[in-house]
């Protein structure tokens, strides 16, 4: 009776559908802009036995550069009940979709500023609240990979910086940041657009 139990109860776990878990994807921009990252997201999550319409299911939104929908699109996948929301995308879908949820985790993908300064966490090591994930903070670390270049090549003495004008941290960092950095170390940084 007990070997026959078991095989009842094996045979109705092996007949019950596995859940799908639902993930939000967030971004502000179009899906053709956007497809070489959130395909990264797809391979790297089907690496770790993650597949999209076995055990996951993707829900995208694209504000495709409108701001005035993020808000609209933060709160679509709140509604849709997903486990989890991924932001790809600077501050303003960041804060659309914490503004949306308390309580889904939020997790970012390395875009918009400082998530500390911007009052999206508490701080890098605790963020606390529903908000985690990745940042660049590229201003921030300037300096930082400056004197770590430094101490990889000892004799260095000129870099050389190539940068996006159109992207305003890139700018601040160029023009701000690095010559600061690069005097206490005794480089001399040239910048290229």
């Amino acid at each position: 009776i007990a070997l026959m139990l078991v095989v009842v109860v094996v045979l109705a776990e092996a007949q019950q559908p596995k859940k799908v878990h639902p993930i939000g994807y967030l971004t502000q921009l179009s899906p053709s802009t956007e497809s070489a990252r959130s395909e990264g997201i797809r391979l790297a999550l089907r690496e770790r036995g993650y597949i999209e319409g076995q055990n996951i299911a993707i829900e995208y939104r694209y504000s495709e550069g409108k701001q005035d929908r993020q808000p609209e699109l933060a709160a679509e996948l709140v509604r849709l009940k997903v486990d989890i929301i991924v932001v790809a995308g600077g501050d303003t879908v960041i804060r659309s979709a914490q503004n949306a949820t308390k309580t889904i985790p939020i997790v970012l993908t390395g875009s918009g500023s400082d998530p500390v300064k911007a009052g999206f966490v508490e701080s890098l090591a605790r963020p606390g609240g529903n908000v985690t994930g990745i940042t660049n903070i590229s201003r921030e670390l300037g300096g930082k990979r400056l004197e770590l270049l430094k101490d990889a090549v000892p004799k260095l003495a000129r870099v050389a910086v190539l940068y996006d004008p159109a992207v305003p941290a890139s700018v601040l960092n160029v023009k701000e940041d690095l010559p600061v950095a690069a005097r206490a170390l005794g480089l001399t940084v040239r910048s290229w657009e």
